[in-house]
């Protein structure tokens, strides 16, 4: 099913509400007049509260899940629907919002 591609103005988070951002944007796609992300960007997240003995808070994220047939550089492309997993809690990232005018699969 298609899904708007994520854009570095995006707002993602962390499942406990540290708000992550991309280390790496992709300028070769752009949508909003904002870079793209690709899969192998990694995310670091900031001010996650989740404070357990063990792991700690979320630092950052990788994705595991993106676009299956829209690629840039040869990277799948980051959609709304897309999953990333928090290092070291192992929980998903979760993308709250983006923009909707440009989809892809």
């Amino acid at each position: 099913m298609p899904g708007p591609l994520v854009h570095i103005g995006a707002v993602v988070q962390c499942v406990h509400g540290g708000q992550a951002k991309p280390l790496v944007p992709n300028p070769r796609v752009t949508v909003s007049q904002q870079p793209t992300v690709v899969m192998s960007t990694p995310y670091a997240v900031a001010g996650c509260p989740f404070v357990p003995p063990a792991p700690g808070p979320c630092v950052t994220a990788t994705w595991i899940m993106a676009a299956t047939r829209i690629t840039s550089n040869g990277q799948p492309l980051v959609l709304l629907d897309s999953q990333a997993i928090c290092a070291p809690t192992g929980t998903p990232l979760l993308i709250l919002s983006t923009q909707t005018l440009v989809t892809g699969m």
